[in-house]
């Protein structure tokens, strides 16, 4: 897998004889990541720090409503999936900003409106969609163009993945306990024994040296699409943390507890209660140590500001 070196490690080539008089055209050169890193170090260049990816990408292309008061894009499932396989591809070898793809519920929706940083957190993602029935609901009622459907990462994950495998972008699976990413890796590939799942990490470290370390390996690979799965707004933090450091990535999409989904650890609220927007009180039946609580303190909330704050 190639990237594009950065400007301290760029050559410029022989002008082209087909370029105008007076005009020099100038391509980059293209190294391995490997490489690239050997020569940055030789230079004494520790960290590449890279400005935002200004440029325009497909995820910018949709449409957006407010919702709760966070700007959520109009896709359904399986349009997401197709845009995150294509601008992964898209992105292969050019050493860029990866996408982060991130999405609300009414936790997310509570948490955004009583803290600023983690509200910030979610603004820097490329795009947000809509991982929960009442988002779908209050824009049937309160904005001019409704969401599609629901776009649950649980689901969402299977068609990026059959998409993935089509069409040959690869994949890592960085998150939950080892036990859960092993599983859920195993499954998965069972699955879909033509995707290629290059690897896959359980999402805690010792320090904050071993997650460093964890991100330049990761990059060595250069997946496709990485997956994150360390709940909110962990998972948030630690992508705006290390985007810098994951330019050989193409897409990257927070994943909150998939991986337990995938493994089989956690079952999924039937799809009844999924439609009617109840599938938060399936996981606090299931947690309720954890969840009930939770869920008692940010609901009502988060239902005034879906309904206040759309539109």
């Amino acid at each position: 897998m190639s990237q594009v070196l950065s400007s301290e490690c760029d050559a410029p080539l022989p002008p082209s004889n087909a370029a105008p008089a007076g005009r020099r055209t100038i391509e980059r050169r293209i190294s391995t990541f490997a490489e690239t890193r050997r020569l940055c170090a030789a230079r004494g260049i520790d960290e590449r720090r890279l400005s935002g990816d200004r440029r325009r990408n497909r995820f910018h292309e949709w449409r957006r409503i407010r919702i709760g008061d966070l700007p959520v894009v109009v896709a359904n499932r399986i349009e997401t999936a197709r845009v995150m396989v294509d601008e992964s591809l898209k992105r292969r070898g050019l050493w860029r900003y990866p996408a982060y793809l991130t999405s609300t519920n009414g936790e997310v929706t509570y948490r955004c409106a009583v803290n600023e940083g983690e509200r910030s957190l979610f603004l820097q993602a490329d795009a947000i969609h809509a991982d929960g029935m009442p988002h779908v609901f209050v824009s049937r009622l309160r904005c001019d163009i409704a969401l599609p459907e629901r776009v649950a990462t649980s689901d969402l994950f299977y068609d990026v993945a059959y998409e993935a495998e089509a069409k040959g972008a690869t994949m890592f699976m960085l998150g939950a306990t080892e036990l859960s990413n092993t599983t859920a890796a195993r499954l998965v590939e069972n699955r879909f024994p033509g995707l290629k799942l290059v690897g896959h990490r359980s999402g805690f470290f010792r320090n904050d040296d071993e997650e460093i370390r964890v991100c330049g390996e990761i990059a060595e690979l250069a997946p496709d699409i990485l997956w994150v799965s360390m709940g909110v707004p962990r998972e948030q933090r630690f992508i705006v943390r290390h985007r810098h450091r994951l330019t050989s990535v193409g897409v990257i999409k927070t994943s909150g507890g998939l991986f337990d989904f995938l493994a089989g650890f956690k079952p999924r609220a039937p799809a009844w209660m999924q439609d009617a927007g109840l599938e938060w009180v399936w996981r606090a039946c299931l947690e309720p140590k954890r969840l009930g609580w939770r869920y008692l303190k940010t609901n009502p909330l988060a239902l005034y500001l879906l309904l206040a704050k759309s539109g």
